[in-house]
């Protein structure tokens, strides 16, 4: 069993197809799409047949593909092509063996839920791998499986060089990828660019303190929207999670 919750799916580890040639074409060329970029696979150095033949792995109806990206402290991000014939979509949660349920970051489909992940937190999952768990340990493919989730107003001055830096090591030509990195980073084609901040103690909480260290979204499709990121975790799971995502202590 790959994902509690999906033991009646056909969930099949899906690191292996980050070797097929036109992944990254498949996997990212629709977040690329803005009103100045109109991306072909050859920005990603593959040509039209080997993208289609990733899409067509990354959608198998038999083979659900998902891929674990382990980090700090036994947690997991993992995003999961859920690949119904009627409504296909692909999920993007954080799971840990301690937790009762899944935290929902994104889900990019016909009923999209986003943005999932703060520039801040997408980096760092992306700089700690767990390298005794299973799953990606590459830094580069990390940070470009996450990226769909990601949804930051707030965006470093670095941003670009640093995906611009992992696209290259993806395989993209020298050339386009910082065009190809700015693209990815302009308007999200399924939600707006959003605020992640702490939550602060309120005087009207009383005894209640709020569990501290999990950025709070204000995008309104957000789940992550005025809400823990996980529900049903105890505080000091919590300040571990914070932990992991480098958010906590600052």
């Amino acid at each position: 069993m790959l994902i509690e919750g999906f033991e009646n799916a056909p969930v099949v580890a899906g690191e292996e197809l980050l070797a097929l040639p036109g992944f990254w074409a498949a996997y990212l060329m629709w977040l690329s799409q803005t009103e100045e970029y109109d991306p072909v696979p050859e920005w990603f150095g593959v040509d039209g047949a080997d993208a289609d033949a990733a899409c067509d792995a990354l959608g198998n109806e038999d083979h659900w593909p998902v891929f674990r990206i382990p980090f700090a402290d036994g947690h997991t991000a993992m995003v999961l092509g859920r690949n119904f014939r009627d409504d296909p979509g692909t999920e993007y949660f954080i799971t840990h063996p301690e937790w009762g349920r899944h935290g929902h970051l994104a889900t990019v489909s016909g009923h999209q839920a986003g943005p999932g992940l703060s520039w801040r937190e997408l980096h760092h999952i992306a700089r700690t791998p767990d390298l005794n768990a299973p799953g990606i340990h590459a830094e580069y493919a990390r940070l470009l499986l996450l990226l769909p989730a990601l949804g930051d107003q707030e965006l470093p001055e670095d941003a670009a060089a640093v995906l611009g830096g992992a696209l290259t090591q993806a395989g993209v030509p020298a050339a386009p990828a910082p065009h190809l990195a700015e693209a990815l980073l302009a308007d999200h084609p399924l939600w707006e660019p959003a605020e992640w901040a702490l939550p602060a103690a309120s005087p009207l909480s009383g005894s209640q303190e709020p569990f501290l260290g999990i950025l709070h979204c204000d995008g309104y499709m957000s789940p992550r929207c005025g809400t823990r990121l996980a529900q049903g975790i105890t505080r000091e799971q919590s300040n571990r999670l914070a932990r992991a995502l480098g958010t906590w202590p600052v």
